[in-house]
Order: structure tokens, then sequence, then C-alpha cells
């Protein structure tokens, strides 16, 4: 029976398994499959999956990762929408496809409903909408677009078209600090938490920023919110776009956290707020994270404001020293929780047999353009 009169295995009996039995059956593929089959994942996942992958970062180092590896031929993204398009545009880019003979690597998402709220926030109509006001005001020649790696294949590709790239939130003062130099304005997608951390760092004040309001409720109410003069004098325009999990963080919770340990360091990601930021003693990205905590002295107490299951990671890996949560109640992305040993038992079966579920493609005319807006992305480092 070829693999076009097959039926998929339902998703439904894989829900009703016992853990072990799913993870006994994982690791059978991945020992049939050896170096064919390359499982991200992505910090933010559950212990369980984190150690049933080949790999483990943040959303560009895996992309990275998959580009890089000659043996794979298929690869089973344990993240969300974004990292698993990311993963196919760098795989799959002219440059490697001539390496392979033009031999593509298909990239699979393990529940296609995983996907980024923050990513959400910045939809292709809403951005070329945004460019067409900005170009009654200013000369968009002069206007560099940057979008945080954090969004969507449409998104980045829009920024290629435009002279723009992308950025990390390990490269995104790099990134900054080029386009300034071109003598340009920047609009900055999609997270505007990212943006005005990095530039309120670079020394660009708060008068010379402006928040672009994609959902303002009337037709007149144009410009994102902004008057014509505010938009001529920024020097970046900031999408109102966030991260709803770093969102959650309060400077309320460094002052409790500090009242119960005065020798308590606070490191948060630069996608919280600006007060929690300033609040803070290290901002930084999960990479950053893991380095000045794993590097840190012994018996050293640290409150993280990041998502639980990197907390988790952290609490882990450092036995010898006291890591919490800033909040008191642990903040989840539950995205990134929809992946589960079921949904990844099930998609590595139904591939194993020929009938693969959950395949991202993105088009070769969105993956040209965004391709180009991520190479950009890679000549500033961090």
């Amino acid at each position: 029976m070829n693999a076009e009169t097959k039926e998929t295995f339902s998703i439904e009996e894989y829900k009703r398994l016992d853990k072990s039995v799913l993870t006994k059956r994982i690791n059978r593929i991945r020992s049939k499959c050896g170096s064919k089959l390359l499982i991200l994942s992505h910090h933010y996942q559950k212990q369980e999956i984190f150690e049933l992958a080949d790999a483990h970062g943040d959303s560009f180092q895996l992309s990275q990762i998959a580009a890089q590896n000659e043996q794979c031929e298929a690869i089973f993204f344990c993240g969300v929408h974004f990292m698993a398009e990311t993963a196919d545009i760098i795989a799959n880019s002219p440059k490697r496809l001539a390496q392979r003979n033009g031999k593509r690597i298909n990239v699979y998402l393990p529940d296609l409903n995983a996907g980024c709220p923050m990513a959400d926030f910045a939809t292709l109509a809403q951005v070329e909408d945004c460019w067409t006001q900005l170009s009654d005001v200013i000369d968009t020649k002069q206007l560099i677009p940057i979008t945080y790696v954090n969004s969507k294949a449409e998104i980045k590709a829009f920024c290629g078209r435009h002279n723009g790239l992308a950025c990390t939130s390990s490269n995104a003062k790099a990134v900054l600090q080029w386009a300034f130099s071109q003598n340009c304005q920047v609009l900055f997608l999609p997270d505007q938490h990212l943006g005005r951390n990095t530039a309120i760092e670079m020394g660009v004040p708060r008068s010379e920023m402006v928040l672009w309001s994609f959902d303002v409720p009337t037709l007149t109410d144009k410009l994102g919110g902004n008057t014509p003069e505010a938009i001529k004098n920024s020097r970046i325009i900031l999408w109102n776009g966030y991260c709803k999990v770093h969102q959650l963080f309060a400077e309320e919770q460094i002052e409790m956290q500090r009242s119960r340990n005065a020798q308590v360091k606070i490191i948060v990601h630069p996608e919280c707020n600006l007060s929690v930021v300033q609040s803070a003693d290290i901002s930084g990205s999960t990479s950053k994270m893991i380095e000045v905590i794993g590097q840190s002295q012994s018996a050293s107490s640290w409150a993280v404001g990041t998502e639980w299951r990197m907390i988790e990671r952290l609490i882990k890996d450092n036995p010898d020293k006291q890591i919490c949560s800033l909040a008191s109640v642990p903040r989840l992305c539950e995205s990134m929780n929809m992946i589960t040993l079921a949904n990844l038992c099930w998609a590595l079966e139904n591939w194993d047999r020929g009938t693969a579920v959950n395949l991202i493609r993105v088009p070769d005319s969105v993956a040209q353009d965004a391709g180009i807006c991520l190479e950009r992305m890679l000549e500033h480092k961090g």
C-alpha cells in the first residue's frame, strides 16, 4: 500500500496512552531513523519533551542548527509556528538546497495550533497599511523596517522587500545601531517592549519614540494614533505588540522579591515592560540568562522574569543556587505547552509510515524575501 492510500493515525488514540508508552515509542523512531531525524526543542518546552530532543535553544539558535545539519531529512520542531517557518526558510534556502542537490528538509510542527500571540499582533495587511500611511508623511526610503524574529514569515518577507532585516533579543542593539547609522528612521515590529528597551539603553529619548496602534477604533484616527509631527520627529516607530507572558511581570514583583531577600538578583527578559527592565539588575535573552546564572557564584539568589519552563530548567541545572520566578504565580506560555508527548509521537509515527502530517512549508515567493531578511540579520552579531 503506498503513502497516498494509507490513513493517518488518529491523534485521539495517542492522547489515551501513558507517558511512558509514548516516550518509548518516540525513542524507537529516534533509534530507527538516527541522523535522518532531528527533533528540536525550545527552552520553554516541558521537560519530558526537552529530554527527547536532539538539540535545544531559542528560536533562532534552533533554526541555525537545522540549517547546518547535513544528515537529517526531517525536522520536528517542538516550538511554535513562526519557529517552524523560520527553520523551513533557513534549512531550505537556495544555498542549502544547492548543497543538497535540490533535496528539501521537511519541517513538521507536532501541533498546528501552537501559534504565537506576539506574532499574531502583526499581519501583512496591517503592516502594509501602516507603510502606506507613513509614506504620506515621511520618505519611506529613509525608513528601515526591523522585525523581531518572533514574527510571521510574511512579515519577515515584507522587511526583506523594503531593505529591512530581522533581529533577535541578543542582537537587537547591534541591528538598531546599524539602522541609525544609515540616518534612517525605524519601524520596529511586532514587540514594542524589545524595541523600546533596546532604544532606551542606546540613549534614544522617549520623545523620539512613538507607538503605532494598529487597532485604532475609528477610520478618522490615522497614523496609529499619532500626529504627523510626532511621526516626523521620531527615530523609532514601535508596533503595539507584546509577549503575553512577559507582559505579566511587574515592578511590584521586584520590590516584593527584594523585601524578602536583600541579596537576590533580578534578571528579566527584554520583552518585559520598561519599568520592569529598568528596575531589574540584568536584562537579557534566554541564552544570556543561562550564561549569567550558570557563571554566578554558588549559593547566589536569583528571581527570574521569564517563562516558567525556562526557570524550571535553570533550577534543575543550577542546584547550588536559589532560583525562583519573579512572579509568585509561574507564567506559562500556553502555545508552547500545546506540544505534548502525544502529538509528538503521533506526528513522528505518521511520518515514519509515510503519512506525514503538519508539514510547514513557506511559499517560495515568501521564503525568498524572508530569507534575505534573515541573512541580513546574521551580519549583525549581538
